[in-house]
C-alpha cells in the first residue's frame, strides 16, 4: 500500500472513530450579547470546555457571541421557551421573567465586589437561584457583570443634580428605571446591541454600564465623560432551560453546575482585570473620567424610592443591605 492509500485509509478510520464518538453526544447552545474577548466570553468558553471534560465528551456546548441569538432579554426568553439551551446574562432583564430577584437591582446595595460576591455565593444567593426553577429556567451560578457607572456627552457628572434632564439609555428593568427617574433622568430602555449607534447618533445622551461593558463595546468612541458612580452592582447568571436541566442525570447535573462555577471564576478574574486597567485605558482614549464621586449624595437623593423598595421587598432588602455593608 503506497503512502497516499495509507493516508486515505487513516482519514477514513479517523472519520469513523469521530462518527462513533458523535453517537450519543448531545450538542447544546449557549449565547451571550458580548464579543468572545469579554468578561462573558471567557466565562462561556470556560464553561463549554469544562462541560466537555466533565462529561467525557458526551455533551458539547456550542458558543455564540455578539447577540447573534438575540439581546439579553431575547436570549433569556429563548432559554425559557427551549429554543436556546443556555445563556449567560446580566440580571438587567431578569425581573421580567423572575420577579423575585428584582431586589438585586436596588441601587447602592453592595459596597464592593467582595461583599457582593460573598452574598451571592452564600445562602442568600442560593435562595435567589432557587426562584428560577418555577419560571422555566434553571440558574446554575451567579457571576459578575460589574458595578455600573454613568457615561454621557453633556456634562461631567459629580452630583445627582447633574443628572437632571439627561436622556440615558437604561436596561429594560423597572427597578433601575424607577431610581433613574428619581434622579431626574429621562430613561430610555434599549437593548445593548442598539446602544453604540444610539449614542453615535445622539438619540440618547448617555448610558450606564460596568467598565468591562463600556470598554468591550467601545463606548469610549462615542462618549466624552465617564463618572465612576458605581450605583448598581449588576450580577450575571448562567441560565439553562429547566426541561433540559431536568433531563440530565444527577452526575451530569453536577458536571454542569461545576462547569458554571469554573466559568464564574474566569468571569470574575476578567472583571477584576478590567476594573484595574479600565480607568487608565479610558483616559488614554481621551475620555474624561470623574472619580471624585460622593456616593452618599446619590444615596440621599434616592430616599423616596428607597422607601418604596423597602415597602415592596421588606426583610429581603434588609438582609441584602446587611450583607452588602
Amino acid at each position: 500500500m503506497n503512502l497516499s492509500k495509507v493516508a486515505v485509509a487513516t482519514a477514513a478510520l479517523l472519520a469513523g472513530m469521530l462518527a462513533a464518538q458523535a453517537q450519543g453526544q448531545e450538542v447544546m447552545r449557549i449565547a451571550i450579547p458580548f464579543p468572545q474577548d469579554s468578561h462573558f466570553g471567557i466565562a462561556i468558553d470556560t464553561f463549554a470546555k469544562e462541560v466537555a471534560d466533565r462529561t467525557q465528551g458526551r455533551y458539547q456546548v456550542e458558543t455564540f457571541y455578539n447577540g447573534s441569538q438575540g439581546a439579553e432579554r431575547e436570549a433569556t426568553e429563548a432559554v425559557q421557551l427551549g429554543t436556546l439551551d443556555l445563556t449567560l446574562t446580566s440580571t438587567g432583564p431578569i425581573p421580567n421573567f423572575v420577579p423575585e430577584v428584582s431586589v438585586l437591582d436596588v441601587p447602592f446595595l453592595f459596597k464592593d465586589y467582595a461583599t457582593a460576591r460573598a452574598a451571592l455565593d452564600g445562602p442568600i444567593g442560593d435562595k435567589l437561584l432557587a426562584q428560577f426553577d418555577s419560571h422555566g429556567l434553571h440558574a446554575l451560578a451567579w457571576g459578575d457583570n460589574g458595578f455600573r457607572n454613568m457615561t454621557n456627552n453633556k456634562i461631567p457628572i459629580r452630583n445627582p443634580e447633574d443628572l437632571a434632564g439627561l436622556k440615558m439609555r437604561t436596561m429594560e428593568n423597572p427597578i433601575h428605571i424607577q431610581a433613574y427617574e428619581q434622579f431626574g433622568i429621562s430613561p430610555t430602555p434599549m437593548a445593548l446591541t442598539e446602544v453604540f449607534t444610539a449614542l453615535q447618533q445622539g438619540v440618547v445622551d448617555g448610558q450606564e454600564n460596568p467598565l468591562s461593558v463600556i470598554i468591550t463595546n467601545h463606548f469610549d468612541e462615542v462618549q466624552k465623560y465617564v463618572s465612576m458612580t458605581g450605583h448598581v452592582f449588576s450580577p450575571a447568571v448562567f441560565l439553562m432551560n429547566e426541561g433540559k436541566w431536568q433531563a440530565l442525570s444527577d452526575e451530569d447535573k453536577q458536571a454542569f453546575s461545576e462547569a458554571a462555577k469554573a466559568g464564574v471564576v474566569a468571569n470574575r478574574a476578567r472583571v477584576d482585570a478590567d476594573e484595574k486597567s479600565g480607568i487608565e485605558y479610558l483616559k488614554s482614549k481621551g475620555v474624561e473620567v470623574i472619580e471624585d464621586i460622593d456616593k452618599q449624595k446619590f444615596v440621599d437623593a434616592l430616599a423616596p424610592v428607597y422607601a418604596k423598595f423597602k415597602e415592596r421587598f421588606g426583610s429581603e432588602l434588609d438582609e441584602l443591605q446587611a450583607a452588602g455593608n
